[in-house]
């Protein structure tokens, strides 16, 4: 990428090699679509008509005319990714942390906690206050352990 944007409203398109490094930009709170179909020229299609950024490990779909906003992943290892991504495009990481499903990307909404009871755990209901809900895949999130590890290590940047 040639200039760097802090827009929390980038968006991006992940292909089929950054399923990890996916579901990270969507804990930071930016749209993600993992793109696990086979063939570039789809990808590429869905870029252009959404107006997303392409993050690739592929060096040929890199250099593609077509491939206009394209990031190429250099390293192997996910954190150093992560660390790339974040640099390059000088991303906020701490401003919209878990606002997106993990699992299909769509804004969570605050959902009433008395409208969830019987879809969470009796422990989870009784020791938590606030609770999102997607609306497209309906999976109910809210502040525990596991939410509280990623944020440390998001925090540690």
């Amino acid at each position: 990428m040639e200039n760097s944007v802090a827009d929390t409203k980038i968006r991006f398109i992940a292909d089929e090699m950054l399923g990890k490094l996916a579901k990270w930009l969507r804990i930071l709170g930016y749209d993600t679509i993992y793109y696990r179909e086979k063939g570039d020229n789809g990808l590429i299609q869905r870029a252009l008509d959404e107006n997303r950024i392409i993050l690739t490990r592929d060096t040929k779909l890199s250099e593609r005319k077509l491939a206009r906003k394209c990031l190429l992943i250099k390293s192997e290892n996910f954190w150093k990714q992560f660390e790339q991504v974040i640099k390059e495009l000088d991303l906020d990481i701490k401003n919209k942390l878990f606002t997106r499903c993990l699992v299909c990307n769509s804004e969570l909404i605050y959902v009433e906690k008395e409208s969830i009871k019987e879809q969470v755990p009796e422990y989870t209901y009784q020791n938590q206050t606030n609770f999102y809900k997607c609306p497209n895949c309906e999976r109910i999130y809210w502040a525990g352990t596991h939410r509280e590890s990623m944020a440390d290590l998001i925090n540690k940047w």
